[in-house]
């Protein structure tokens, strides 16, 4: 109970900050955040020849650079810009600090059928059921690499569905915006870049979750399957994913500001 009071209060928080940005009238999209995921010591999931925090570094690298050259009025910041580890407080630190309008976290997938392939854009939401669960397990559980993990997070234990409850105390305030940038995302990956998609989907995603602006989690693809493997690791494609999310990110922002 007492894990579940303490974070009842840090949910309060992160509402009330919620609540006291979307009050502001001329509401403009100009600070983003960009989280290559894992890093350093903890190299995510992985292909025959490549890891994902590799992958994943240069994808947001390409972003940040696209963004900067098309939008010199947006400010890009990375949670990592090397082969670095910050922890998940810390990342969501960076975009509550930053007061950030956007938070995107970029991933890349595996499952045991290597068959399997496409995106998918995750948002914060309690609807574990299935392989939506195994994603947050694996997504939630680099806490464990961390010092004095349990400390930091009060025992939330990323492998016991016991702990998610407190997911479901609140409802994030940005949802909604959150779900508008994914399904753009998953268009443009769709239509334009040439992927299959596989959906906007929720998870208890313990980054999102602690960030208080829309915040997304990108599958860019499947490491597990060989081809995809080789089509994330190509230099090229990295720019047309980069591209990709750009586009999405350009539509919202159009679509964000034209509510003023």
């Amino acid at each position: 109970m007492r894990n579940i009071a303490i974070y009842f209060v840090i949910s309060v928080s992160l509402i009330l900050v919620s609540f006291h940005r979307v009050g502001i009238k001329q509401y403009k999209v100009r600070k983003i955040v960009i989280d290559p995921g894992h890093g350093g010591r903890d190299p995510g999931t992985h292909g025959l020849f490549s890891y994902e925090k590799d992958v994943v570094l240069k994808i947001s690298l390409e972003l940040k650079r696209i963004i900067n050259e098309n939008m010199p009025d947006v400010q890009v910041v990375l949670t990592r810009s090397d082969d670095s580890f910050p922890s998940l407080t810390q990342r969501s630190k960076i975009a509550n600090d930053l007061e950030a309008d956007l938070f995107i976290s970029i991933h890349a997938n595996w499952l045991s059928n290597p068959n399997v392939k496409g995106t998918e854009t995750y948002v914060m939401g309690t609807q574990n059921i299935g392989r939506n669960f195994e994603v947050a397990k694996r997504e939630n559980s680099v806490i464990l690499l961390e010092e004095n993990y349990k400390e930091t997070y009060q025992n939330f234990d990323p492998k016991s569905i016991e702990s998610y409850i407190l997911f479901s105390l609140t409802q994030n305030a940005f949802h909604e915006k959150s779900v508008q940038f994914a399904r753009l995302v998953e268009k443009q990956f769709k239509e334009r870049v040439g992927r299959r998609s596989l959906g906007v989907k929720q998870s208890s995603l313990y980054l999102l979750w602690s960030t208080a602006m829309p915040s997304v989690l990108v599958e860019v693809g499947y490491l597990s399957n060989p081809k995809e493997e080789k089509y994330l690791n190509d230099k090229r494609n990295q720019v047309y994913i980069a591209s990709g999310i750009y586009r999405a990110f350009k539509e919202y922002k159009k679509e964000i500001e034209q509510l003023n």
